[in-house]
């Protein structure tokens, strides 16, 4: 299974902000659309990921007055992105590894989708819930 199949039965919007507004509106965003995390966008390039652990670690770190400042001073980057044929396997390695929770995917310089690390889990699971009823309804009708 590969990351295609995720995306094949979703809708296509993606949340994404753009590098040079600020903090505020991102934290905004991810309260209003209740997500954890969205790409920042250069142009058409996705130039890292703002999560809810950038906000944390910034405010911590800085106080309030990092409200103001531009996204891309505080979003994790560069962003780590699998192409839409990545296993949901190897992107769960890859995501495990590195330690994070969010990969854009990118084919030929486009990012055409965002998957979670809940996202994969989720299919990986009905996967193997699916293969399990296989094997039961087999067992029954051998």
């Amino acid at each position: 299974m590969t990351i295609a199949t995720i995306l094949s039965g979703r809708d296509q919007d993606i949340v994404s902000i753009p590098g040079d507004r600020p903090v505020r509106d991102a934290v905004a965003m991810l309260a209003s659309r209740r997500i954890g995390a969205m790409p920042v966008m250069v142009g058409e390039d996705v130039a890292g990921i703002f999560s809810e652990r950038d906000i944390l670690y910034c405010l911590d770190r800085d106080g309030a007055s990092v409200l103001d400042r531009p996204v891309r001073e505080v979003m994790t980057a560069p962003a780590i992105t699998v192409t839409s044929e990545e296993g949901v396997l190897d992107a769960l390695a890859l995501m495990t590894r590195r330690r994070i929770r969010h990969l854009p995917v990118v084919d030929d310089g486009r990012m055409i989708g965002f998957v979670s690390i809940g996202d994969l889990v989720k299919h990986r699971m009905d996967k193997i819930e699916s293969e399990a009823d296989a094997m039961r309804d087999y067992i029954r009708t051998a």
